[in-house]
């Protein structure tokens, strides 16, 4: 079950940074206060009516076009250079040296006694301090 949401969880992450590095515009053309066309890749289209020269000068223009513009982030974190320094070089060697020898094959022999019998306790402490287990 972990590893179920998990996968949801980096996906639903993977696709907000995708969506949040993207920038669109929305387009909407009006003609008499009515919306008429919405565009989101390209330009609007316009009314489509037909007017005449003399129609032109008498109406004025009832038409007006909006257009909304979502910017995303250009950079999702400022760049730095990494500068090393001579100050982190023995740092860094010990890092090197203590991450390699992590993965390093230790071969250890275990050796089993078959006939191993316990030492010889001259003293019984039990009887000497009176302490014994009920």
């Amino acid at each position: 079950m972990k590893p179920f949401f998990s996968k949801i969880t980096s996906t639903t992450l993977a696709l907000l940074v995708l969506l949040s590095t993207f920038s669109f515009t929305v387009e909407k053309h009006y003609c008499g206060g009515f919306l008429m066309d919405v565009s989101f890749v390209g330009n609007a289209g316009g009314c489509r009516m037909e007017m005449t020269k003399t129609a032109v000068f008498k109406i004025k223009n009832c038409c007006k076009s909006e257009i909304h513009k979502i910017k995303g982030q250009d950079e999702l974190q400022p760049s730095s250079k990494l500068k090393f320094d001579f100050q982190k070089q023995p740092l860094f060697a010990t890092f090197l040296i203590s991450y390699k020898s992590l993965f390093v094959d230790i071969n250890s022999k275990k050796i089993v006694s078959k006939n191993f019998s316990p030492p010889d306790i001259p003293i019984d402490y039990q009887v000497l301090h009176q302490s014994f287990l009920i």
